[in-house]
């Protein structure tokens, strides 16, 4: 199975906790059971669009292998306070990837909110994701997968 870092998106190997590129912690579930979410932070680092697209297909790749149901992509706004680049290029190429078939479907933060009925769905279909710290805050800087 390939591992990557999250910070850097560099293949790893599975035995080790730090990564020999970034020296960031790594985190694996060694469990072998289903990770119902995970958060993946796309903007750490300030990578450029290339590059956080780049962690995107193989952060998408690596946790559907692993059964995760559900990503929070953090993306960031942009520090323009107009809306990233970043933020665009990612949610686009979700669009694409929901269109192929890839994922089943994606929320923006500003739609994930439990007064809005495909938020209550999601909730419905995930319960887990009641605890979810922006849960009805409107936060433009993340978008979530659904698999």
């Amino acid at each position: 199975m390939q591992l990557f870092c999250d910070v850097c998106g560099n293949e790893v190997d599975s035995g080790i906790n730090r990564c020999p590129f970034c020296e960031s912690t790594l985190q694996f579930s060694s469990s072998g059971q289903e990770i119902p979410h995970q958060e993946v932070n796309l903007k750490r680092g300030m990578p450029t669009v290339e590059q956080a697209l780049g962690r995107l297909e193989r952060k998408l790749e690596q946790t559907k292998k692993e059964g995760c149901r559900v990503i929070t992509l953090i993306h960031g706004y942009g520090s323009s306070g107009r809306g990233g680049v970043i933020r665009e290029e990612i949610r686009e190429r979700l669009q694409y990837l929901k269109y192929r078939g890839k994922i089943n479907d994606m929320f923006t933060g500003e739609k994930f909110s439990t007064r809005n009925g495909p938020g209550r769905n999601l909730i419905r279909r995930f319960p887990f994701l009641r605890q979810h710290r922006d849960l009805n805050r409107g936060n433009k800087g993340i978008t979530l997968v659904v698999f």
